[in-house]
């Protein structure tokens, strides 16, 4: 039986976790970008890495080595999920901003 890809979440949890679930989204989508850019700047750097101007009979095992790199970033966990689970597990910290007046 294949398990599901999709899990329903309890809303008032994560709403507790920052006192309003909206601020919860917000802080969990910046966390997710922040992985994703991290993720891409790791892919980019691993293909940079086989990036010539040069023609050679190794390019067809580069390009071998490219697709199977692409591949492991391919089946890694997706960023949202990532960055949920970290704010459910307490792993990124919510911080309240002052208001200044002047």
């Amino acid at each position: 039986m294949k398990k599901a890809s999709i899990v329903t979440r309890n809303l008032s949890e994560l709403a507790d976790k920052s006192g309003n679930i909206y601020k919860s989204i917000k802080v969990v989508a910046q966390r997710s970008n922040q992985i994703a850019v991290k993720t891409k700047d790791d892919l980019n750097a691993k293909l940079a890495e086989f990036a010539s101007t040069v023609d050679n009979l190794e390019e067809i095992f580069e390009n071998r080595e490219q697709i199977e790199i692409s591949r492991y970033y391919e089946r890694l966990p997706k960023p949202p999920m990532v960055a949920l689970m970290e704010f459910m597990d307490d792993k990124v910290m919510v911080r309240q901003r002052e208001n200044i007046e002047g």
